[in-house]
């Protein structure tokens, strides 16, 4: 007999960038030398001091509950984080540490959206955010953006986009997958729409500490200048400081919906670990240097995956602002009578050269997959060379054409 599950269930799917890590990792298992440019957390080392912070806290036995919203420390340090970033002035109670950025984001949508509501984001985007409005009972709305124009989010769409129901704008800078920044102009434009219509502005900034050119990107301030009393900041130490597996995020928004927001966590998870607590707030206050080395070689990274998979034009690619993802299109790789989707594409990839890289259908991108390049210089030219002898065996096949030359 099998089981029936509660309707929400039907309206939401498994995360494909967890499903691409699991598969990866089954192969590994069995002995498969697999290149995993699927995963979307840093390969570098959690940064000295704060693996000294959480000795120290094993240590001194800090091994029991918190309160639920995370220690005053912790929250004091995230808000002296964005007084020195932004120039934002934050108190403790404006703050709840979260398990990941992915926690903070759920509890605000659990605290805001209902029936009724839609909430307007854009797209390519990072499944879990839509998943997440419908969990809430609410309705996405997913405004495009383009390749054409470097996936940037344009104010003008994202206003068109509003109606009566409208409850809430979500945007994340610099965006997963795409890497593309939303410019201040933009971002004020819709905080101005969204203000003037009591309309919520949720910012996913998860990325925000790795963005590789000096363009203005004080979001933050934006937002704060113009709405306070409606916006959300939902971030993490997960990929400045090479945390992920240290689940330690946070929400920044109004005293009375981090309140609430603290409800929903209360009677879910409680506190996040106490050592990841210690942890952060060395993660915080402490060298900032090493997030500045990371970007460095992120952007050499960037620059060199770009240029060898573009190298084959039917590898279409946008360069990142920020984030360490490429997103190509690869429309030329498929064909009814071949290849049919960037799913069947990562499957055979996997299967028959072990490259794991995340298809564009889990972020509504049709013809694009995601590449990561946070692992290093060395496995990365490994993964592109199997990626172009796996294209260079379609060829052969039949499976796909052969490259223009007038291209």
């Amino acid at each position: 007999m099998s089981t029936r599950f509660a309707q929400r269930m039907s309206r939401v799917t498994a995360s494909p960038t967890l499903k691409v890590t699991a598969e990866a990792d089954r192969l590994r298992r069995q002995g498969v030398d697999v290149v995993d440019l699927g995963a979307g957390e840093p390969d570098f080392p959690t940064p000295e001091h704060v693996k000294m912070a959480a000795h120290a806290a094993l240590d001194a036995n800090f091994t029991k509950y918190t309160p639920s919203a995370g220690v005053l420390e912790l929250r004091e340090a995230v808000g002296q984080r964005y007084r020195i970033d932004y120039g934002a002035p934050i108190k403790p109670e404006e703050v709840i540490i979260t398990a990941g950025g992915k926690q903070a984001l759920y509890n605000t949508a659990m605290v805001l959206f209902e029936q009724g509501d839609e909430v307007i984001t854009h797209g390519p985007y990072w499944p879990t955010i839509c998943d997440q409005i419908k969990l809430a009972d609410a309705t996405p709305v997913v405004v495009q953006t383009h390749r054409e124009e470097g996936f940037v989010i344009k104010a003008g769409a994202i206003i068109a986009a509003i109606t009566p129901r409208t409850k809430a704008i979500i945007v994340n800078s610099p965006c997963n997958p795409t890497g593309a920044l939303i410019a201040e102009p933009e971002m004020a434009a819709i905080a101005d729409a969204a203000a003037a219509r009591g309309i919520w502005v949720i910012a996913d900034l998860t990325y925000e500490r790795l963005i590789y050119d000096p363009v203005p990107h004080n979001l933050v301030s934006i937002l704060f200048d113009r709405m306070r009393d409606r916006t959300v900041i939902c971030s993490a130490a997960s990929k400045a400081y090479a945390m992920t597996g240290w689940r330690c995020g946070w929400a920044i928004g109004p005293k009375d919906v981090i309140e609430q927001c603290n409800v929903i966590q209360g009677h879910s998870t409680s506190n996040i670990n106490s050592i990841t607590q210690k942890a952060g707030i060395a993660a915080l206050t402490g060298p900032q240097e090493g997030v500045t080395t990371m970007l460095n070689e992120y952007r050499k990274r960037r620059d060199a995956v770009h240029e060898w998979l573009t190298a084959d034009p039917r590898f279409q690619c946008v360069k990142p602002g920020g984030a360490f993802y490429l997103f190509p299109y690869v429309a030329d790789l498929l064909s009814p009578a071949g290849i049919k989707s960037t799913g069947e594409l990562a499957e055979a990839m996997l299967k028959e050269v072990a490259v794991a890289i995340t298809p564009g259908e889990g972020f509504d991108a049709p013809g694009f997959f995601r590449l990561s390049y946070a692992t290093s210089i060395e496995r990365l030219k490994e993964g592109v060379s199997r990626i172009q002898s796996f294209v260079q065996t379609l060829e052969k096949s039949g499976r796909i054409g052969a490259v223009a030359t007038n291209r």
